[in-house]
């Protein structure tokens, strides 16, 4: 009996051993997350058989280290929360393991040919929130978009002067306070300067003058601008439609927006000048930000939204099943996912060119190794100590 349990003893050591050897070959394994050996003890009607193993437990929840990749594309969960993979046959799995990189039709996929999922964008650009699928980035370029607004904000200057000559003239500085240029595209990307020219009128009262490409634009200059007693914008409040014939593109069409622009006793600043033209460009690559949203970034500097990766958790994660150490499918253990934006709900946030290492211990699986080692000595002793009792009690007959 001694010896059949002693055998019990170096059966579960084995798988204890196979479980610790699986840890430390894969310490260097990206997501991967370490297994653990959970022994038993077995009876039969009170009489002791012996030990044997439960199961190989993986610490699914506890997270490895992130370190930069140099890849933009590679992908780290800070917290909780896992990717959304679907392989070739359309079945889903969920990794920590955030190889990415896209393939030569432009979907998203890991070191493993499963494609990331998320939520994909409509032929409009916009991001369609609950539709779950196949992220991929468009080829090819982006046709010129003309300018059609201006959100532009500024101080004038309380304290200045009315210029000293009344007659505006662009050439003449003594005839405005102030001026900015803007580059704006027409629809053929070509670009184009807007300048904006401010006069003061009076106390609260300005006057603007616009001029593209050194023409002045008809209407509506002057345009005229109140500020209250406290600095703040009163007219206009809508923006400001400028329209300029361009030869051999369709006319521009831009609305200066104001908001936000002040009078105060401090010097001329512009806090904010944004338009929406830009020229024709070549996809030049993607990127991912924080928050999950892919791009395709092009040569003109523009960025377009291609969707939005997903993560899944799960009521009890440690209830998912094992595939290969770094991947796991969904089972009534582990019940059904909760899927949505990173940074969101329970989901941790994403951190872009970026990994996360294995999360085995060395020194511990060393220290374990060593501890299974002992008590593998210790069994064999019991096999030798009761083949020796019993050759003595043979030969004592």
């Amino acid at each position: 009996m001694s010896s059949n349990i002693a055998i019990s003893g170096l059966n579960a050591i084995n798988e204890q051993l196979d479980a610790i050897s699986n840890n430390i070959a894969n310490s260097g394994t990206v997501g991967f997350k370490s297994g653990r050996a959970e022994f038993a003890s077995m009876y039969a009607e009170g009489q002791p058989l012996g030990v044997g193993v439960t199961g190989v437990t993986e610490s699914i929840n506890k997270g490895g280290s992130i370190f930069s990749s140099g890849n933009s594309l590679d992908l780290a969960i800070n917290g909780s929360g896992f990717f959304v993979m679907r392989d070739s046959s359309g079945s889903t799995a969920y990794t920590r393991a955030g190889y990415m990189q896209a393939d030569s039709d432009g979907f998203l996929v890991n070191n493993q040919g499963m494609r990331l999922q998320g939520y994909p964008v409509d032929a409009n650009g916009e991001l369609q929130v609950g539709t779950v699928g196949d992220l991929k980035v468009a080829s090819g370029s982006i046709p010129a978009q003309a300018t059609t607004s201006l959100d532009f904000s500024a101080n004038l200057d309380a304290n200045a002067d009315i210029p000293a000559t009344a007659t505006f003239d662009p050439s003449d500085n003594t005839s405005y306070n102030n001026t900015y240029a803007t580059q704006v595209h027409d629809s053929l990307g070509r670009e184009h300067t807007l300048n904006q020219y401010y006069v003061k009128t009076g106390e609260n009262s300005w006057d603007t003058y616009y001029y593209m490409d050194g023409a002045p634009i008809a209407s509506p200059s002057p345009q005229a601008m109140t500020f209250d007693n406290q600095g703040i914008l009163t007219s206009p409040t809508d923006p400001v439609a400028l329209s300029v014939a361009i030869p051999g593109a369709a006319n521009l069409d831009i609305g200066v927006n104001y908001n936000g622009t002040t009078q105060f006793g401090s010097d001329f600043s512009v806090s904010s000048n944004n338009s929406d033209g830009y020229s024709s460009g070549e996809r030049t690559g993607q990127m991912i930000d924080e928050d999950g949203s892919v791009y395709a970034t092009f040569s003109n500097g523009e960025r377009m939204l291609q969707g939005q990766v997903i993560l899944a958790n799960f009521p009890n994660p440690n209830g998912l099943q094992s595939t290969d150490g770094t991947t796991w499918v969904q089972t009534q253990a582990s019940g059904a996912p909760i899927s949505g934006a990173p940074g969101t709900g329970l989901n941790g946030a994403l951190t872009a060119g970026a990994l996360e290492s294995s999360n085995v211990d060395l020194t511990s699986e060393l220290v374990n190794l060593m501890t299974a080692q002992r008590n593998y000595q210790a069994n064999t002793k019991v096999i030798s100590t009761d083949d020796k009792m019993m050759t003595a009690l043979f030969q004592a007959v």
